[in-house]
């Protein structure tokens, strides 16, 4: 409900318009954000830090996060220097991708405080303080990133769609860190995909009608005149 109410609270505290098929595409987007955390498996149970390390060492997990790496530093030194003042999704997507690092430490940490009150040697082990400093860096790096968007970009479009493409990426990193695909049964497979497909439809609404008047006021006005264009 965060998508709804930083929509609403900037369109009348901050003056920013959002029209009809932006608050269509709001609502599709925490449809299918819904839907997605309904269908999504449960986390693996992992205990301690040398759990942790061994799902991260996989083969998968490592390809996974340097394709995110990959991508980031491609957002990061070339794509947000020539396009980020234009283009909306550059930002929020250094945040979302920046965010499957922070949210995959934050588990890691409280893995690692639950030991420490165990009596666990966590404060020799490194992981811990790699993933304080992941943490700090990535943490860092989304909130300057995500006032750069605030900046530049109307709130009411930045926070939804943030929060679908934050939502998506660290759904995927949880089930690839954890394995959880293999538990998912045919149902949230397809709850899934079909949660996935609406987070898209949603976001299409809000980024690409955006500059349009289109209120229920005036639609049949705008039909009309749709109507008419050869």
């Amino acid at each position: 409900f965060c998508v709804l109410c930083s929509a609403i609270l900037s369109s009348y505290l901050l003056g920013e318009w959002l029209n009809l098929l932006g608050k269509l595409g709001c609502m599709l987007s925490l449809v299918g954000s819904t839907v997605m955390v309904i269908h999504a498996p449960e986390d693996e149970e992992v205990t301690t830090l040398d759990e942790l390390l061994s799902k991260m060492k996989e083969p998968g997990f490592l390809t996974y996060a340097a394709i995110l790496l990959a991508v980031c530093f491609l957002l990061i030194f070339y794509l947000a220097p020539r396009y980020g003042q234009n283009n909306i999704l550059i930002y929020l997507t250094i945040c979302s991708v920046i965010g499957a690092f922070s949210v995959s430490s934050v588990k890691g940490l409280g893995i690692a405080i639950r030991g420490f009150f165990a009596d666990q040697p966590v404060l020799q082990h490194p992981l811990t303080w790699i993933l304080v400093i992941t943490l700090v860096a990535s943490i860092t790096t989304q909130i300057n990133y995500l006032n750069k968007s605030l900046d530049i970009f109307n709130t009411s479009l930045v926070f939804p769609i943030y929060y679908v493409l934050f939502t998506t990426i660290v759904i995927t990193t949880s089930i690839i860190l954890f394995k959880e695909w293999v538990t998912m049964t045919v149902v949230d497979i397809i709850g899934t995909v079909c949660g996935f497909l609406t987070i898209i439809l949603g976001v299409f609404l809000l980024h690409a009608f955006k500059d349009m008047d289109v209120s229920l006021g005036n639609l049949p006005q705008v039909l009309q005149n749709g109507q008419q264009v050869p």
